[in-house]
């Protein structure tokens, strides 16, 4: 199959090179970058299949400037939800093309552990599940891709995982130990579950790859972008700093005021996204530490 992958970051790269294992896969981005079967856009927005690998951020914009509906089929790899306007990148995307179009990569999976062909597994949600079940069938033998229908929770847990290994890094950065540590993850799973089922998502979900499974890796690894953010900030390090550092994004700064602003829209009680955001707003983590403590 003729893919193109669009976004050259780490997460991007991973993905080229596991679909090139069996497919004629191209690659692109804003900047040139000397990877074999590198193209220009034009070229890559020929193929029947993309992989969009952008920053949530900003990927409306990317679409406004660039996109060209050729009835490609797609699938969204990138994980968040857009701080300016709250949506979620499904609703982004149908702007643009027909949701039957349109699938969602979620699951376990590092970026640096794909490029060294370790095994994971990942799943592949759409309401068309038929092409969910087609990308599925692109990813190598080291890959284990399932596919699934539920796009919004397979959404929610890719954008919310991110804000609790912010929170787990604040956890480990303050040296509150391994029982906080799990204790914040589990609830985070039952308060990302909570906001998800608002909008509709299924309860198996959550108890899945896309859910606790990535939550686990995320929030439990230095290997994390948006862990190291919030160990960072537990040590002293101003945002800036610490983004400086990283070199790349960290979908959860401001995935977490996007959950903020849905949560109190649609008044859904979320205790650990709410204090991730005040964070990212200045507030001292250990002060959010003592407030979670006496929230109910």
């Amino acid at each position: 199959m003729k893919i193109a992958v669009i976004g050259a970051g780490k997460w991007g790269e991973a993905l080229f090179n596991a679909f090139s294992e069996n497919n004629e896969c191209v690659i692109t981005s804003r900047t040139k970058k000397n990877i074999k079967n590198f193209v220009n856009l034009k070229q890559a927005l020929e193929a029947e299949y993309l992989v969009f690998s952008l920053s949530t951020q900003i990927t409306a914009s990317w679409l406004k400037e660039n996109f060209i509906n050729k009835n490609q089929k797609i699938l969204i790899a990138s994980k968040g939800i857009d701080a300016k306007s709250g949506k979620f990148l499904n609703e982004i995307f149908e702007e643009y093309t027909d949701s039957s179009n349109l699938t969602f990569l979620s699951g376990p999976s590092f970026a640096s552990e794909v490029m060294q062909k370790l095994p994971c597994a990942v799943v592949v949600s759409s309401k068309n599940t038929a092409l969910a079940a087609t990308f599925a069938s692109f990813f190598p033998s080291y890959i284990k891709a399932y596919w699934a229908s539920d796009v919004v929770g397979a959404e929610i847990c890719g954008a919310y995982k991110n804000i609790i290994a912010i929170a787990s890094g604040i956890c480990d950065g303050l040296n509150l130990g391994n029982n906080a540590r799990a204790s914040l993850i589990a609830r985070g799973l039952v308060e990302m579950s909570r906001f998800g089922k608002f909008f509709g998502a299924q309860d198996d979900t959550f108890l899945g790859l896309s859910g606790a499974g990535d939550l686990f890796l995320t929030a439990s690894s230095a290997l994390s972008r948006n862990y190291r953010v919030g160990f960072g900030l537990a040590k002293g390090k101003s945002l800036d700093e610490i983004l400086s550092e990283l070199g790349e994004v960290a979908e959860g700064v401001l995935t977490s005021k996007a959950v903020l602003s849905l949560a109190n829209k649609h008044q859904i009680y979320t205790p650990i996204a709410t204090e991730v955001a005040l964070i990212m707003d200045g507030k001292n983590p250990k002060d959010s530490m003592i407030d979670l403590l006496r929230k109910k």
